[in-house]
C-alpha cells in the first residue's frame, strides 16, 4: 500500500487503528500545523492575523472542492454537525401537522434535534431500511403531503449501509421536499457531490474522515435556500461589514458566514486545513479506492470465516469505509482486540472496523488473524 508512510501518519507505528468513523489519528502535517501556529501565537501573538485569515479562505475552498459546492462562500465552519442540524432544525418554519422522515439506523445526533420538534407538532418519522426492496423505498414510502424534510446519514454510522443519495435528492427535488445529508461518514472517506446529489443541506465534523480536530466541521446549505433559513445565533463575525466594530446599520452578511456569529476556531483551523489539503492532494478518488479496496478485503475475508456473520451489506455501492460483523461473544473478542493494539468499536449489535485509505493490508491481516483464532 504506498500510503503507509509511517512518517505522514506516525500512530502505524505505535497501534492499528481501525476507528475513523469514531475520531481519527491525526496525520503529521496537521500535528506539525498546530505546533508552528502554537509557537507562532506564543512568540508573536495575533500579528500575522491576516495570515490566519487566508489560511481560514484556503480551508473553505478545500472544503468546497471535496464537496463540490459552487464556492468557498457556501461553506460554513461550525463547532460540529449536532450545531449545522440544529440550524436547519430550527431555521426551517414549521407548522402543526408537518413531518420530517429519516430512518432507524441514525446516529443521536441526526435524531435528537429532530425529536425536539414534537413539542412544536411536528412528527419525526423512522423508517426501517430494511422494510423495502430499497433502503431508498423504505424512506419514500414514510412520505405523504406533509413531508417537508427528509435527514439521513450518507453512510449509517454503525451498519455502514451506505445510502443513494442522487435518488433521495431527485425523490425530494421532484416532490417539493427538503433533503438533509450527515455526511460525516463519508466527506474523505468516499467522495460525495453536493449538487449532484441535489442537497439541500449538508453538514459533517473534521475529526473522523477528514482526519482533523474535534471542535470543527462545516456546513452547507444550497444558496438559492439560505435566506429561507432564519437565523438562530447572532454575533460580530455574521454580519457586513465585517470588521467595523462601530457602525450601527449592519446587515446578516449573505454568504454562510451568516451563520458563524463569532470568533473562529483558528487552531483547529490550521489543523484541519493541514488534513483536507493531504487528501486533495493524494486525490479523492485514489482515497475512496483504497477505502472501498479495505472494506472489500475486510468483508471477503470475514463472510469466509466460521462463527462470524457479517453485518455490513456488500453490494457495489451499499458500502463505504465501514465493516461491521458479530460472533459469539462480540464484548470478549473486543477486549482481546483491543489488548492486541487493534483499536475499533463496538456499534450496532456487533464490532465495527473502519479503516481508512493509507491503512496498510498487513494491519487489516493482523485484525483479521485474531478474529479467525478467538470468534468461535
Amino acid at each position: 500500500m504506498p500510503y503507509s508512510d509511517k512518517q505522514k501518519f506516525p500512530h502505524l507505528a505505535e497501534m492499528i487503528h481501525l476507528n475513523h468513523a469514531a475520531v481519527a489519528p491525526w496525520p503529521t502535517v496537521a500535528r506539525d500545523a498546530v505546533m508552528q501556529f502554537a509557537d507562532e501565537n506564543a512568540r508573536l501573538g495575533s500579528s500575522h492575523y491576516p495570515a490566519w485569515l487566508k489560511l481560514e479562505h484556503q480551508l473553505r475552498k478545500g472544503l468546497a472542492t471535496l464537496i463540490n459546492a459552487p464556492s468557498p462562500d457556501d461553506i460554513a465552519l461550525v463547532k460540529n454537525t449536532s450545531e449545522a442540524l440544529s440550524f436547519v432544525a430550527y431555521g426551517l418554519g414549521w407548522e402543526v401537522g408537518h413531518n420530517i422522515v429519516s430512518s432507524d439506523q441514525e446516529f443521536p445526533s441526526n435524531r435528537i434535534v429532530w425529536e425536539s420538534l414534537e413539542q412544536h407538532g411536528v412528527e419525526f418519522r423512522e423508517a426501517d431500511l430494511s422494510s423495502a426492496a430499497t433502503p431508498e423505498d423504505a424512506l419514500f414510502a414514510k412520505c405523504d403531503q406533509n413531508t417537508r424534510l427528509i435527514t439521513i446519514s450518507s453512510i449509517q454510522y454503525a451498519s455502514g449501509l451506505r445510502m443513494d443519495l442522487e435518488r433521495i435528492g431527485q425523490f425530494c427535488r421532484d416532490n417539493g421536499v427538503l433533503f438533509c445529508v450527515d455526511a460525516i461518514q463519508s466527506i474523505g472517506a468516499v467522495q460525495l457531490d453536493a449538487q449532484a446529489i441535489k442537497a439541500d443541506f449538508v453538514m459533517a465534523d473534521g475529526h473522523k474522515w477528514m482526519l482533523g480536530p474535534e471542535g470543527l466541521g462545516l456546513f452547507y446549505c444550497r444558496p438559492e435556500i439560505r435566506d429561507n433559513l432564519k437565523l438562530t445565533q447572532y454575533g460580530w463575525h455574521m454580519v457586513d461589514p465585517l470588521g467595523n466594530y462601530s457602525v450601527k446599520n449592519w446587515t446578516v452578511a449573505k454568504t454562510a458566514r451568516r451563520f458563524e456569529c463569532g470568533s473562529p476556531n483558528m487552531i483547529a483551523i490550521h489543523a484541519l486545513h493541514a488534513s483536507i489539503k493531504l487528501l486533495l492532494e493524494t486525490g479523492m478518488e485514489k482515497v475512496e479506492a483504497a477505502v472501498l479496496e479495505n472494506s472489500r478485503y475486510l468483508c471477503e475475508r470475514i463472510d469466509e470465516m466460521d462463527g462470524v456473520e457479517l453485518l455490513t451489506n456488500t453490494e457495489a455501492g451499499r458500502y463505504g469505509g465501514i465493516v461491521n460483523f458479530s460472533c459469539k461473544d462480540n464484548d470478549e473478542l473486543f477486549q482481546k482486540l483491543q489488548k492486541h493494539g487493534i483499536f475499533c468499536a463496538l456499534r450496532g449489535g456487533g464490532i465495527r472496523f473502519s479503516p481508512h485509505f493509507y491503512t496498510p493490508k498487513s494491519q487489516l491481516d493482523q485484525a483479521l488473524e485474531i478474529i479467525e483464532k478467538d470468534a468461535l
